[in-house]
């Protein structure tokens, strides 16, 4: 697709996104967000069968992101060139707290998470599931490639360890998004990332 493209595509999503946020899901319909982007109905079908699909998309990005955030094989080459135990502690905290944040800073996907946006189903709580278990195992690798190399202590089992790490911040950021704040700090994603994962350190 070309640069154009996905730039509009890109606009759709965000539009959508804040209506969701606000309208609620259900009260949000394509033709307000072609209203919105003064855009005919026609070009939003070019990229999204229907608003669901835009809701996935948004789950979809996310992920992608993360992926991005903790790339293994970013983390080999680091600890394959063997620096000292502080460095690779504040390597790995960054690491995690750039992926908190990037949940933290997705207000929408954490309401879907609690079922707190309007007219959601249990076709879209089906895919909010396999969002939560995508995220869930990217952070496991992460955390096996970390006890492999020996940063972690060899009993530490990666995926309850990265369900504890996404429940955290899953439940501390709907606790923010209730008091009508919608991102976390980045200290506050690290001092989470550093409260969970000091005690697993080897």
């Amino acid at each position: 697709m070309p640069p154009k493209g996905e730039k509009r595509k890109q606009q759709i999503i965000d539009t959508a996104k804040e209506m969701f946020l606000t309208k609620g899901f259900q009260s949000t319909h394509i033709g307000q967000i072609c209203d919105h982007l003064d855009i005919a109905r026609g070009t939003v079908y070019q990229y999204f069968s229907n608003k669901k699909e835009i809701l996935y998309a948004i789950l979809e990005n996310v992920c992608d992101d993360i992926e991005e955030v903790l790339d293994p094989d970013d983390l080999k080459d680091f600890l394959d060139k063997k620096a000292d135990s502080n460095k690779i502690i504040d390597f790995v905290d960054n690491r995690i707290a750039a992926c908190l944040s990037i949940l933290s800073n997705e207000p929408i996907v954490i309401k879907l998470i609690y079922r707190d946006i309007s007219g959601i189903d249990d076709e879209v709580s089906d895919k909010v599931s396999v969002f939560i278990a995508r995220v869930i195992e990217i952070i496991s690798k992460e955390i096996e490639t970390l006890k492999k190399f020996g940063v972690y202590k060899r009993d530490i089992e990666p995926s309850v360890a990265a369900s504890m790490l996404v429940g955290a911040i899953m439940m501390i950021m709907y606790q923010f998004i209730k008091k009508n704040q919608t991102s976390l700090d980045k200290t506050i994603t690290k001092a989470i990332a550093i409260t969970y994962l000091h005690g697993v350190y080897e």
